[in-house]
């Protein structure tokens, strides 16, 4: 089955309520989307999911450059042994283009906390960050020798682009909330004002048989979906029945026994969720047809809605609130500046320009 969406219904945490001004002065408004327990992966019609690493963001500490430099060491092996220009170990080099442990150290250091904490937990996305690097140092190296960077046009906008990074830059220097902050009785409050945010609702570990069947198909193929829908139910009726092998059968090819590991039961398609709710440990639902085809669905273990303590939120919940209160700052320092250099502005000029525009 391709279309696995047809079991999942992706439903979007609700919102919290935001804490009360005086606690923190920390808006709130994004806690929830940030905060609220991820959800199980996808429910796959046929098969457990192995997911490939993505450098989707984690909500974790970041990597600290030790542990970086110990997954470069390991990234070095069967590369020929070099120094780069100022003696650091190269890691990698595609024609004369070298990255250096430094430039990798350097790259990581520059990462968000996500990102830092997509690699802590993934070192083999190092790997895509050397590539990625080495295909920028191809391409700048032929930008420049071509002097493309020196055209008129060009060196405009990477004047802009140099003012937009040094402006950046320097607003996050100054408006990064202090070491210490929150303390831990700033987190037990922001956590108790929003408990109901890290409620994990209940899950399912289900297996699943699916025989496809889908609306467009002609009357041929339901004829065959059907036919090996029985020849399925009637394997599962006899005493003793292997669901697992039942599954990963020639017919419906499922791998690991059609497992599909543990499902939220807000993520549950409504059909088949009505068809799991009424099962017991270790038993089979009826069939369910969907717009793909056939479901069959095993019940083997559930897991009881329960709300994530604070020891487990805490490290994301933190960074939530750094970040909102480094937003705070970041408006009162622009308000104050504006206030202390009130712009002026040429209207008349402003409406003619805008004017010319449009012709």
């Amino acid at each position: 089955m391709t279309n696995a969406s047809v079991l999942i219904k992706v439903v979007q945490s609700a919102g919290i309520a935001a804490v009360a001004a005086t606690v923190l002065c920390t808006p709130m408004v994004a806690l929830a989307q940030t905060l609220t327990p991820p959800a199980p992966r996808p429910v796959q019609a046929q098969a457990k999911p192995k997911p490939a690493p993505q450098p989707t963001a984690a909500q974790s500490q970041p990597v600290p450059v030790q542990a970086a430099q110990g997954t470069i060491s390991g990234t070095t092996q069967g590369l020929a042994t070099g120094k780069a220009a100022g003696g650091e170990d190269v890691i990698a080099r595609v024609g004369n283009v070298n990255v250096s442990a430094d430039d990798l150290r350097s790259y990581v250091a520059a990462l968000g906390p996500r990102e830092q904490a997509a690699l802590a937990k993934d070192p083999a996305l190092l790997s895509q960050a050397v590539r990625l690097l080495l295909a920028n140092r191809l391409v700048l190296q032929e930008a420049l020798a071509k002097k493309w960077d020196q055209k008129p046009a060009v060196a405009a906008q990477l004047d802009r682009m140099r003012e937009s990074a040094v402006v950046e830059l320097y607003l996050q220097s100054v408006t990064t909330p202090p070491a210490n902050f929150p303390s831990d009785d700033d987190v037990q409050k922001v956590y108790d004002a929003n408990r109901s945010a890290f409620l994990m609702p209940r899950q399912f570990q289900l297996a699943q048989i699916f025989i496809a069947a889908p609306k467009e198909a002609d009357k041929a193929a339901e004829d065959k979906a059907k036919q090996e829908l029985d020849d399925v139910v009637r394997k599962l009726k006899v005493p003793g029945a292997d669901f697992g092998a039942i599954a990963s059968s020639s017919n419906n090819d499922a791998k690991d026994g059609g497992d599909l590991g543990w499902v939220a039961e807000n993520q549950i398609r409504p059909e088949i969720r009505t068809q799991v709710m009424g099962l017991t440990k270790n038993t089979v639902s009826d069939p369910v047809k969907l717009d793909d085809g056939w479901h069959i669905l095993k019940l083997i273990d559930t897991k009881a809605s329960y709300t994530r303590t604070l020891p487990e939120v805490r490290e994301q919940l933190v960074q939530q609130i750094r970040s909102e209160r480094a937003t705070m700052l970041r408006r009162a320092y622009l308000a104050d500046l504006q206030k202390q250099n009130p712009p002026v502005l040429n209207e008349l000029a402003l409406s003619n320009l805008l004017d010319n525009s449009r012709k």
